[in-house]
């Protein structure tokens, strides 16, 4: 098992999301974060003072599967996700050690 951790510009979740839900992703956890990289930010101007925003908002997708499916995946998200402009993201992968079913208590492979 492997994890795929996805960090998207926010106007591309829903593309990202319909997308991975067509290839049979069931499950995937999404949160709203803030970063910086070769995007750098912007300067704003409020009351006359100038301010820097360097951490930008993004969206991070986590995504546990097979690592058979890794590749595909993978493309996924990078052919929905780019948009050719600098601040597309980046895409972190894991190794899984292990993964439980709260409910039920299935394990690895079953706990999806």
């Amino acid at each position: 098992m492997k994890k795929i951790e996805a960090i998207i510009r926010p106007d591309r979740l829903e593309d990202v999301k319909e997308a991975l839900s067509c290839y049979g992703i069931r499950g995937m956890t999404v949160s709203q974060v803030l970063g910086c990289g070769a995007q750098r930010g912007w300067v704003g101007v409020y009351r006359g003072h100038e301010y820097s925003m360097n951490l930008l908002p993004k969206i991070k997708i986590e995504v546990v599967l097979d690592e058979r499916c890794i590749e595909e995946v993978l493309r996924i998200i990078c052919n929905t996700a780019r948009t050719g402009e600098v601040g597309d993201g980046k895409i972190f992968i894991y190794p899984m050690e292990k993964a439980v079913r709260i409910r039920t208590g299935e394990t690895d492979e079953d706990a999806f």
